[in-house]
């Protein structure tokens, strides 16, 4: 295994690895971020006027999708090593989120139920999926080469949410239930979107390593298992891959609750008109890909980890920015006598979150591929998926139940606390020690 050398793959491979991502952000920004997490919550639930019920049930939506990654993606990681599946596996992925998008279509006010059962299977299907193609990344390039090529898959999504937040913009109109008959197409767009653009994934992406069956009477399951454990017990051996991933725990549990909140918060605490929404959709997009994309070749120059910790700071900012956001309006109206909106300081606080978004996202898988040995990838953005779904499970149940006793906007510093623990964890992380035993483990 020794032989393998970490070499560029040709600029058609990387495109078309960076095209899954610029296909799934219509998912991820229409569904789960801007337009149907707030149509969930206000129209199809309608509990007003603080629509607790509708945000708990949202979270507990994505809680159990999330639970659901948890329990498959490493087992499906060591299978795909094995059988050299990734992209068999990406692709059942890819449909079942297509399906599932689709159909929320038939969502309609008080079809709590079903709205629930939907977003439940088509999450489930988009973040197994992420960790799929992760685990392509390793096999595009040496370690130098990593962190751009991982920027610029996460700039090239923002591109695709942007892209795909037109047709919304253009055609469906605002979330409201007058509005409903249009915005219900949400749900089919975004499936369509994401159908179309990730074609050129599968067609350029290889599939490298040999295609082997399970011994006898073992089959795939009990094969995926084995190959698990005996991964965690050397966890001696990588234990800067384990010390990041409990960092990625935090790091992201504050994120899935930006991701699924943010245009709620706005919405119900800020309180922001329609023409305010759109531009902050517009400005998200942007920032978020030029973060990806500035701190993806910063992170050639300064190291991953330490762009790592940079964009945490950022995070822990922005987090108090957004809680403070009212009071901030509150007192530049009092102390100036100036006519300023909390909707339009939100705006300044949604750039910087935007800068950060991507970037941090983008680190932390770079981190993960330089930290993989190259014959158990996708086992360990398995892991690394486990990480993530189980911060999205345990920070939006959590998120859902507090926010019931204190109310959204306080709620939200839950993220600072997040974002300060992932970055204490993660301060001992050698990256140099973890990419020596990522090459030793071939």
């Amino acid at each position: 295994m020794k032989r393998w050398v970490r070499q560029r793959a040709p600029k058609r491979e990387i495109f078309g690895w960076a095209m899954f991502d610029f296909a799934n952000q219509a998912y991820t920004l229409l569904i789960i971020t801007v337009v149907f997490g707030d149509l969930f919550t206000r129209v199809v639930v309608g509990d007003g006027p603080d629509y607790r019920l509708g945000n708990l049930l949202w979270s507990v939506a994505l809680a159990t999708s999330y639970l659901l990654v948890v329990l498959c993606a490493p087992v499906c990681g060591a299978i795909m090593d094995f059988t050299a599946a990734k992209k068999r596996f990406l692709f059942a992925s890819y449909l079942l989120t297509i399906a599932c998008t689709a159909l929320l279509y038939f969502v309609a006010p008080g079809y709590v139920l079903l709205g629930v059962l939907l977003i439940v299977l088509s999450n489930f299907g988009y973040s197994v999926g992420e960790s799929f193609i992760a685990s392509f990344l390793p096999q595009l390039g040496p370690p130098r080469d990593l962190g751009w090529i991982s920027g610029f898959g996460w700039a090239l999504g923002y591109v695709g949410g942007m892209i795909s937040a037109i047709f919304v913009l253009l055609f469906l109109g605002d979330v409201s239930a007058e509005n409903f008959d249009r915005i219900r197409w949400v749900g089919p767009w975004a499936a369509f979107f994401f159908l179309v653009a990730a074609i050129p994934t599968f067609a350029f992406l290889r599939e490298r390593g040999r295609r082997r069956q399970p011994p006898a009477k073992i089959g795939y399951w009990r094969l995926g298992l084995g190959r698990v454990r005996k991964t965690l017990r050397r966890v001696r051996a990588h234990r800067d891959l384990w010390r990041l991933l409990f960092s990625v725990f935090f790091s992201m549990s504050g994120i899935y609750v930006v991701i699924t909140f943010s245009f709620i918060y706005g919405s119900q605490v800020i309180r922001w008109d329609e023409s305010v929404r759109v531009t902050m959709f517009v400005l998200v997009q942007i920032t978020a890909a030029l973060g990806a994309a500035s701190f993806g070749l910063l992170q050639n120059r300064m190291g991953t980890h330490r762009t790592y910790h940079v964009t945490l700071g950022l995070w822990i900012i922005a987090v108090l920015a957004i809680f403070a956001t009212p009071g901030i309006a509150s007192g530049l109206n009092s102390l100036f006598g100036v006519d300023w909106e909390a909707q339009h300081i939100f705006l300044i606080v949604g750039c910087l979150s935007g800068l950060a978004l991507g970037s941090c996202q983008s680190a932390t898988r770079t981190l993960v591929g330089l930290f993989s040995p190259l014959n158990r990838a996708a086992e360990f953005f398995g892991f690394w998926g486990l990480a993530l779904k189980l911060a999205g499970a345990f920070s939006l149940l959590a998120l859902g139940l507090f926010q019931i006793l204190v109310g959204l906007q306080v709620a939200v510093l839950l993220c600072a606390l997040f974002f300060a623990l992932a970055l204490a964890i993660s301060w001992n992380v050698d990256e140099a020690r973890g990419r020596r035993a990522a090459g030793e483990d071939l």
